[in-house]
């Protein structure tokens, strides 16, 4: 089975009282104490993002670790990275990110964690990765479509309700054809893939939704089923 789990926003760096994302990525993965390997790559390897990291992940019943690509614990990061049960990637810059991984081979090793059941999942940078294309302001001004990875199909946007100009420059990039439809998520909001497919919904905050947006004459938002994870 291949799991991706997308967060819009929220997790342990942007809402760190509420732990229900975090919570619910643990559980996914179906192993009573997962290794849990954090990919802050985005940021740049920012020591204050690892430790956030630690942090929680240290509280949970999980084992953590990271992968900096500034100072590697290994030569055989294919090793490192394969023995892990979760995969996690932060937040940042996602055009770094891409370059980083492609010079380091980390694309490649990612595709084989993703295909031997290895849950991938991450935040904004680490959710538009995984996509044929995402939006970024990795450029420095505005925002803009990016190539990525392609493990899921079409486009993702995330802090959809968390950033004013997501929501109409997405709406506009599809309009103008520059990039596909797809899916945008706002902050607290999470999107489970299981074998490339939409599975489930899950949200940290009430009002947090996840939306298919298209263009059919005009671009259409369809807002999807989702599951608040607050209620008992």
């Amino acid at each position: 089975m291949r799991q991706i789990i997308t967060l819009g926003g929220g997790g342990f760096s942007m809402e760190p009282e509420n732990h229900l994302l975090d919570t619910y990525i643990l559980n996914q993965s179906g192993k009573q104490s997962p290794k849990i390997c954090f990919l802050p790559t985005a940021s740049g390897d920012s020591d204050h993002y690892i430790t956030s990291f630690y942090n929680f992940f240290e509280q949970q019943e999980c084992q953590p670790s990271h992968l900096s690509l500034f100072q590697p614990p290994t030569r055989d990061l294919e090793g490192f990275l394969l023995e892990k049960d979760i995969i996690y990637v932060g937040g940042g810059n996602t055009k770094n990110l891409l370059a980083l991984w492609k010079e380091w081979g980390l694309d490649h090793i990612l595709k084989k964690a993703w295909v031997q059941g290895i849950l991938l999942a991450g935040i904004s940078a680490g959710s538009n990765c995984w996509f044929e294309e995402g939006v970024t302001d990795s450029y420095g001004e505005g925002l803009e479509p990016i190539k990525c990875l392609g493990l899921l199909q079409g486009s993702f946007c995330p802090h959809y309700d968390g950033e004013a100009e997501r929501r109409p420059t997405y709406r506009q990039l599809i309009a103008s054809g520059k990039i596909q439809p797809g899916i945008a998520a706002d902050d607290g909001a999470a999107v489970l893939y299981i074998n490339g497919e939409i599975r489930k919904i899950v949200t940290s905050r009430p009002d947090a939704k996840a939306y298919k947006v298209y263009f059919d004459g005009d671009v259409k938002e369809t807002e999807l089923e989702s599951e608040y994870l607050g209620l008992s």
